[in-house]
């Protein structure tokens, strides 16, 4: 069994890829977008933390989240958000036949990967790739031609506030 660290800064701000299970793609339903949008103000409730950015493609999402001084437990925020998606979507996403022995032993749905990849950002250059590269992954899988045209992401939110121009990499 393999012993993955995390890094753990409390406070820090960290960049998340979080994939569905063998890549379904299933993200971008409605049903779906609406149970993690729930999920996430849910755990919000009594485990604050800021979304900076956020990017949901059907078979994925990344997302740069700060955390709260003196917190670095994103990992239970990641289990929470995932578990309460998973309950809300099961009658509708749970695949049967992708049902493993090792996901029925270890009580996973089968509409996550089990783990999660973090990236602690290290300064505000970092911070800037990670933006960059999270605004522009629909077009990196040709989902669209230009990021704007991309309906679930927080770039809209970052042109209205100044950040990104609107014709930003065309």
């Amino acid at each position: 069994m393999s012993r993955y660290r995390r890094a753990v800064t409390a406070g820090g701000t960290y960049f998340f890829t979080v994939v569905t299970y063998r890549r379904q793609t299933f993200l971008c339903d409605d049903m779906v977008r609406t149970a993690l949008r729930n999920a996430i103000e849910s755990v919000r409730m009594t485990r604050p933390f800021i979304i900076d950015a956020w990017v949901l493609l059907p078979d994925h999402l990344h997302c740069i989240w700060t955390l709260p001084e003196g917190d670095a437990d994103f990992s239970t925020r990641w289990m929470m958000i995932k578990r309460k998606v998973s309950v809300i979507c099961k009658n509708h996403y749970v695949r049967a036949d992708l049902l493993s022995p090792s996901k029925q032993k270890h009580r996973e749905s089968t509409l996550w990967q089990r783990r999660f990849w973090e990236h602690q950002i290290r300064d505000e250059v970092d911070y800037a790739r990670h933006m960059d590269y999270l605004h522009f992954n629909p077009v990196k899988h040709q989902l669209v031609e230009q990021v704007g045209d991309w309906p679930h992401s927080s770039f809209h939110r970052m042109v209205r506030s100044g950040v990104y121009p609107h014709d930003w990499c065309l």
